[in-house]
């Protein structure tokens, strides 16, 4: 009945991490743009991604899962954000 929702298991994934990233930043970033610039915005998305990969995705133990998750984070994040922006067009001016 409700196969359609956000489920634990859905955050395990990439494509879940993504969504709920997604999501998250897209209902909330106005409270960042309001008092800060974009630059800030895909920091809030990095953080926002970095905390749900570490509560749902981690990468194994220590040291090395430390780092992948942040790794697996970044990627996330970006997808998030969509990559032309990121990577094609970093310097894009938006007008308010």
């Amino acid at each position: 009945m409700y196969d359609n929702f956000m489920t634990v298991e859905m955050l395990t994934t990439f494509v879940g991490l993504v969504t709920a990233v997604a999501l998250i930043v897209q209902f909330t970033k106005s409270l960042i743009k309001n008092k800060f610039n974009d630059v800030y915005v895909r920091l809030y998305t990095f953080i926002i991604s970095l905390g749900l990969s570490f509560v749902y995705a981690r990468a194994g133990n220590g040291a090395e899962g430390i780092i992948l998750t942040i790794i697996n984070a970044i990627i996330v994040s970006v997808a998030a954000m969509g990559t032309y922006e990121i990577i094609s067009d970093p310097k894009a001016l938006k007008h308010k």
